[in-house]
């Protein structure tokens, strides 16, 4: 196992108040971002600098790219797109009150798969649901307390999972239409060394997951032994994600909720240059 202390670098010094969800868009050469809890969706271009914000009417978990352009939101109260011409619509709208979206990710075959969570973290209060790019929506989870972390293998035969408080990375065989079977852990995170958080899957099929309260990000093999270690010096990291134009370099969003004297980089948005080699993420078909 191999450890690395000092070699991140920051690529956005801010203070979000909960960093989450970095998703490298190829098409703009951009990095999405968000902080949930001040309803914020962010970018930014790391050939650049420059940087984008753009409110939301509610709190949003996750945003992702679109195939035809625009961006899919993970809101409080379902399913939201932004067209090309930005201007918002809901693909999907089921407010459940004390319950908001979460963590989402998209599938090879273009779905969303989209995790929800009650504000209060009421056990099994949480759901994973897919959704195709028409709407239809099919519920993959439904006992889940603060739905996570999602990933596929390289090749789509497996798919990973975080449900935070069970301390597990789970992985589940993927079927020839898409859906999943067979939940089994990977990797157990032991007492005091935080909780799993988003994850990402490498081009070796290697899972990294943000450690919540962990201060660190980890690498597991694909048997689930830990290999590698990224240790940082903020307490709350929430996801992580590879970017850049040859997907190399590992973004690490952060946060600072909850924390009665946060570090100074609590809330910013980290990288760890050259750090592997990350897989090209599909865009959600709707």
């Amino acid at each position: 196992m191999t450890a690395t202390g000092t070699a991140f670098e920051v690529a956005v010094h801010a203070e979000a108040t909960l960093g989450e969800g970095p998703t490298w868009d190829p098409a703009t050469g951009r990095l999405l971002w968000l902080d949930i809890l001040n309803s914020r969706v962010h970018t930014y271009d790391p050939a650049t600098g420059r940087r984008t914000l753009r409110r939301t009417d509610q709190h949003v978990g996750a945003v992702k790219p679109r195939a035809g352009g625009g961006l899919v939101l993970n809101l409080r109260d379902g399913i939201g797109l932004v067209d090309p011409d930005d201007t918002f619509r809901w693909l999907h709208r089921e407010p459940v009150p004390g319950r908001r979206g979460n963590d989402a990710a998209v599938a090879p075959d273009g779905s969303l798969w989209a995790g929800t969570m009650r504000y209060d973290e009421a056990r099994g209060g949480g759901t994973l649901t897919r959704f195709a790019g028409d709407g239809t929506a099919e519920t993959v989870l439904d006992d889940v307390t603060v739905s996570n972390g999602t990933g596929w293998s390289p090749d789509g035969t497996l798919m990973y999972y975080a449900d935070t408080p069970t301390r597990r990375i789970d992985v589940f065989d993927v079927t020839a239409d898409g859906r999943v079977t067979g939940r089994r852990p990977l990797a157990v995170i032991e007492d005091g060394a935080g909780f799993p958080d988003g994850l990402c899957v490498d081009a070796d099929g290697c899972v990294w997951t943000a450690l919540w309260d962990g201060g660190a990000v980890r690498r597991y093999t694909p048997s689930g032994d830990l290999d590698r270690v990224i240790t940082l010096p903020v307490p709350r990291v929430t996801a992580c994600a590879f970017g850049g134009p040859d997907l190399t370099d590992l973004y690490v969003t952060t946060a600072r909720v909850g924390l009665p004297a946060p570090h100074p980089l609590a809330g910013s948005l980290l990288v760890v240059p050259g750090a592997g080699r990350g897989v090209a993420q599909p865009a959600f078909a709707g």
